[in-house]
């Protein structure tokens, strides 16, 4: 770990607009405008801290698009857990996380269960809420930056949950990138749509999922959890789960239609 007195790190004021959502039962969903905008997605090929699968490093152009703000938390997910169900074969216990807490986030949710939360959401609302594709997810944890983290090139303990046997945190616990996004190093694993491949040779530069070209049960998971090593926080790391894994503290973070749709 390098000592914070030599490390630079960035707080950011947030100058994007939000918009909030009324879940039902006193509880909301506060969405932040991700800026349209173009990115290198991965890790250059002299990035010591980099694997084969962050690479080839490519620039990737995204439209607009709406993001939570944190991580979906175990209110929301109660309270969308006991709205019409779309696909029945899922099952949507109203409390499956291990660690308690209202405005912690719900861990221990299968991609299965996480794409199900936003196809009721969906349902419900009339808008099209869905996981993040996997360049969505990096382009807006990146919030313009080029460094391992949005902080800088390192992280500490003041500024996000990793390297803990203490379970999560709630969520906000720490500063928001300058997109207004919290917890996107560390407190929980969050699922993408996209498909896993082993590198991103012929990957989409739209921010489209990558789901096409592949049968695999493998899906993408990004920004490490509370008991992570500081390096699978960063960034560019990706990680690969089966679709009905939820043994880990696993959660996500909703996608929706641009703000004309609200």
């Amino acid at each position: 770990m390098v000592a914070a007195e030599n490390l630079t790190l960035h707080r950011y004021e947030c100058t994007n607009d939000s918009y909030t959502l009324d879940l039902g039962d006193g509880v909301s969903l506060t969405l932040m405008l991700i800026p349209a905008g173009e990115f290198m997605m991965g890790s250059a090929d002299d990035d010591e801290d980099a694997n084969k699968s962050e690479r080839p490093q490519h620039s990737v152009q995204l439209t607009q698009f709406l993001m939570g703000a944190t991580p979906v938390t175990q209110a929301q997910w109660r309270v969308v857990a006991g709205y019409d169900p779309v696909d029945e074969s899922v099952e949507m216990m109203a409390d499956p996380s291990r660690y308690k807490g209202a405005n912690w986030p719900v861990e221990h949710v299968s991609w299965y269960q996480a794409d199900e939360f936003c196809q009721r959401l969906s349902k419900r609302t009339s808008k099209h809420f869905h996981l993040p594709s996997e360049a969505q997810w990096e382009y807006a944890c990146r919030a313009g930056t080029e460094t391992n983290y949005h902080f800088g090139s390192q992280l500490t303990a003041e500024l996000a949950v990793y390297e803990s046997s203490d379970g999560p945190v709630s969520v906000g616990s720490y500063p928001p990138n300058r997109w207004g996004l919290c917890d996107m190093h560390g407190n929980v694993w969050e699922w993408c749509a996209s498909y896993w491949y082993d590198n991103y040779e012929g990957a989409p530069t739209d921010g489209s999922a990558w789901i096409e070209g592949r049968d695999t049960d493998l899906r993408v998971v990004r920004g490490g959890s509370w008991f992570s090593d500081l390096e699978d926080c960063r960034s560019a790391h990706r990680h690969r789960l089966a679709l009905d894994f939820a043994d880990i503290p696993l959660g996500f973070r909703v996608i929706c239609s641009p703000p004309r749709s609200f």
